[in-house]
C-alpha cells in the first residue's frame, strides 16, 4: 500500500529532524530545540512513548512529559496535522520550525536483512521514505541509540546524535575552580594593590587586566619556590577583584577529624567545605583523590564538633557496575548499605584506632558517628525540605540536569549540599560527560558567591591505584 501525497512541504532552506523515541525519553523539551528546523515524528515514537509512560523511573516521566507536551501542542493548534504545526521555542514567543505527525501508512522496501515489525526498522523506513520523497531537503535521523545510528548511516541515511543537551561540548573547557597565577601576575595587576589583615587571612585588593578572568570562590596560586602563594577569590568586578589567603589544612593544627590535606587541590577543598557561607560545593576527581573522606571529615566535624549541622545525610544513584542482584531486603537504610562501602570504608579511617579510649571507646565513637549519618534513597527525596543538615550526593555523575535539580531544591536553610563525582565513570545511559548532571551544576553554578567547585587532580589512595588509573 502506497502513502499518500500528503507529507512535509519541501524546504531546501531548512532541515527535517526524525526524532528517535530515545531522545523523548531522555529531554521531552527536545521538541522545542531545533530552532527553524522541522520535527517529524513516526507513529512508532508515540506507540513507544505509550508502552514506556508507565513506572516511576526518570524514563517514565520523560515519557509522561513528552506526551504532555504533544497533546498541547496538537490540541490547542488549528493548523492541518498533515500540513505542520507551529512551534514555539520555551521562553520566547518566536515561532521556530513545524511539527509532523506520521497520520499516513508507510511501507517502504527495507533489506532483507531487517526484521519486520521491529519499531527501530520501522523508524528507519520512514526515514528512507522521507528522503527519497525529498531529495533536495536535508533528512536527518536524530537518536541517542548508537547502533540504531550505525544502522541508518550503513542505510546511506542521515543521523546525528542528540546534541541539545550538552552543557559543553568539550569537558576538557569545564570549569576546574582553580587556576595558576602567571609569573608577572603581580606585575600586570598589583600595582595598585591594596592589603589587609582580617581572622588570620591577608586580603589583597588588586586591579588589572587578568582579573576580569576570575570568578567568585575560585582557588588561585602561585608556587615560586620558598613562599608559594595560595588564595580564594571573594569578590570581583570588572577589573578589580580581592583576594584572601587560605587556611593551610597540610599543618597538623589544623587536622579536620585527624585527617590533614595531602596536596594543592585538597588544601583547597577543605577551605570550601569547612567555609559556612558556602551553601554548594561540587567535586570533581578520579578514584582515590579523597573526595568522599575529606567531605565526611568535614561534615563530622561541623556536626559533631561546631554543632553546625544536626545530621549528616548522604545518597547517591543506585546504577550497578555489573548485573543486578535482584531486589535487597530491610528498611531503606539496609536497602542502600551494599551501595554504601565507599562509607564504611571511610569511616574506617575517620575512626582511627585511640589506645586511651580502647575497645570500647572506639566502638561508642563509631556508634556516635553512624547515629548522626542517615543514608537516603534517591526514589524519596522528592517533596522533602532539609533543614541544617549537610547532605552529600555520592556519585552525582550519573544523574540528569533534572534530577540534580529535584536533589538540590530539596535544601531548607542552614544545609550545605555537597556533590561528588568522576565524569569518567558513568553508567547511566544516554548520559555523557557533556550532558552529565554533574556537568550541568559546575557550569550553571560557578562564580556564584556561595558556591566552590574543584577538580582534584592527584590521586593519594596508593601507588598501585594511581598507576592503575594512569595505564588501564
Amino acid at each position: 500500500m502506497q502513502a499518500r501525497k500528503t507529507s512535509p512541504a519541501p524546504d531546501t532552506a531548512t532541515k527535517l529532524f526524525v526524532l528517535d523515541t530515545n531522545v523523548l525519553m531522555h529531554d521531552p523539551t527536545s521538541l522545542f530545540r531545533f530552532e527553524e528546523h522541522d520535527i517529524y515524528l513516526p507513529m512508532f515514537v508515540l506507540e513507544e512513548l505509550d508502552n514506556g509512560k508507565k513506572g516511576m523511573s526518570e524514563v517514565a516521566r520523560n515519557a509522561r512529559q513528552a506526551s504532555r507536551f504533544l497533546d498541547t501542542i496538537v490540541s490547542e493548534t488549528a493548523h492541518d496535522i498533515e500540513h505542520g504545526i507551529p512551534l514555539q521555542a520555551q521562553g520566547s514567543g518566536a515561532a521556530t520550525g513545524r511539527l509532523f505527525l506520521q497520520t499516513q501508512f508507510i511501507n517502504h522496501e527495507l533489506p532483507p536483512t531487517l526484521e519486520h515489525g521491529k519499531a527501530d526498522n520501522a523508524i528507519l523506513g520512514v526515514v528512507i521514505f522521507l528522503q527519497k520523497q525529498q531529495p533536495k531537503r536535508a533528512v536527518i535521523l536524530v537518536s541517542k541509540d548508537i547502533n540504531m545510528r550505525i544502522k541508518a548511516r550503513a542505510l546511506g541515511l542521515s543521523a546525528q546524535d542528540y546534541y541539545n543537551d550538552k552543557v559543553l561540548e568539550d569537558t576538557d573547557l569545564l570549569y576546574t575552580g582553580v587556576l595558576a597565577l602567571p609569573q608577572d601576575f603581580w606585575d600586570k595587576n598589583g600595582k595598585d594593590m591594596k592589603s589587609g589583615l582580617q581572622d588570620g587571612h591577608t586580603f589583597y585588593n588588586i586591579k588589572g587586566p587578568l582579573c576580569r578572568d576570575l570568578l567568585v570562590n575560585q582557588f588561585v596560586f602561585q608556587e615560586n619556590g620558598v613562599n608559594p602563594f595560595y588564595a580564594v577569590v571573594t569578590a570581583q568586578d570588572g577589573n578589580t577583584a580581592m583576594l584572601r589567603t587560605v587556611t593551610d589544612y597540610t599543618h597538623h593544627k589544623n587536622a579536620i577529624w585527624g585527617i590533614t590535606a595531602r596536596n594543592r587541590e585538597q588544601n583547597f577543598v577543605l577551605n570550601m567545605l569547612m567555609n559556612p557561607e558556602i551553601d554548594f560545593v561540587t567535586l570533581l576527581g578520579q578514584a582515590g583523590t579523597g573526595k568522599t573522606l575529606l567531605t565526611l571529615a568535614a561534615g563530622l566535624m561541623q556536626t559533631l564538633e561546631h554543632k553546625l549541622y544536626s545530621e549528616i545525610i548522604i545518597t547517591r544513584v543506585t546504577v550497578p557496575v555489573g548485573e543486578d542482584i535482584g531486589f535487597l531486603p530491610g528498611t531503606e537504610e539496609e536497602k542502600m548499605t551494599p551501595w554504601m562501602g565507599a562509607l564504611d570504608d571511610n569511616l574506617d579511617v575517620l575512626n582511627k584506632p585511640d589506645d586511651e579510649g580502647g575497645e570500647w571507646g572506639r566502638a561508642a565513637t563509631r556508634d556516635l558517628i553512624r547515629s548522626r549519618i542517615k543514608v537516603k534513597s534517591l526514589n524519596f527525596m522528592r517533596g522533602r525540605t532539609f533543614i541544617n543538615k549537610y547532605l552529600i550526593i555520592d556519585e552525582a555523575q550519573n544523574l540528569t540536569p533534572k534530577q540534580m535539580k529535584t536533589l538540590i531544591t530539596r535544601a531548607g536553610p542552614g544545609t550545605k549540599v555537597v556533590c561528588l563525582g568522576n565524569i569518567a565513570q558513568i553508567d547511566t545511559p544516554y548520559l555523557t560527560e557533556g550532558s552529565s548532571g554533574l556537568t550541568y551544576v559546575v557550569d550553571r553554578f560557578k562564580g556564584w558567591e556561595h558556591s566552590g567547585h574543584v577538580t582534584l587532580q592527584r590521586g593519594e589512595r596508593s601507588r598501585l591505584a594511581d598507576h592503575a588509573g594512569e595505564v588501564l
